[in-house]
């Protein structure tokens, strides 16, 4: 379970374009990390557009933002091409980056359970250093809440 003040766990994945990224590639710059369940799903659209929306604030900031879901690169491809997605979205088809992280688990939806990411967010140092980790996240507000976060921690 990655905790704050912990390293994020090492991961490898492929992103949209089949380019594998790998957690060392995020050391040197402050980052976040985001689990979502699925692309082109309401809330997840809503997710993936506010990160867009305040990319250009995140980059001025030197942050990089990765979101990671057990969609396909293929799927990836498509949601970053209809939403205009600037950053990278990774493909963990097996789950098992979100197993190391502890976001993948037991869900209920309309009285059923079943396995599958919850929406959680990390947030790393240059370092690679955890240093905030946002629980049952809600879409609307995400990406400022996160901002003001590394605002207030300068």
């Amino acid at each position: 379970m990655v905790s704050v003040g912990r390293k994020l766990p090492a991961f490898k994945l492929p992103d949209q374009d089949g380019r594998m990224v790998a957690s060392s590639d995020l050391l040197g710059q402050r980052c976040v990390i985001y689990f979502y369940p699925k692309d082109f799903t309401p809330g997840c659209t809503r997710q993936a557009d506010e990160f867009t929306t305040h990319h250009k604030e995140f980059e001025k900031r030197k942050i990089a933002i990765v979101g990671i879901s057990p969609d396909d690169e293929a799927s990836h491809k498509k949601f970053c091409a209809k939403m205009g997605i600037p950053y990278a979205l990774l493909a963990d088809k097996d789950h098992a980056v979100a197993s190391k992280f502890g976001v993948w688990g037991k869900k209920k939806f309309m009285g059923r359970e079943y396995m599958g990411v919850n929406r959680t967010t990390f947030l790393a140092d240059a370092g690679g250093a955890v240093v905030r980790i946002f629980e049952k996240v809600k879409p609307a507000g995400h990406a400022k809440e996160v901002l003001a976060h590394f605002e207030a921690a300068g």
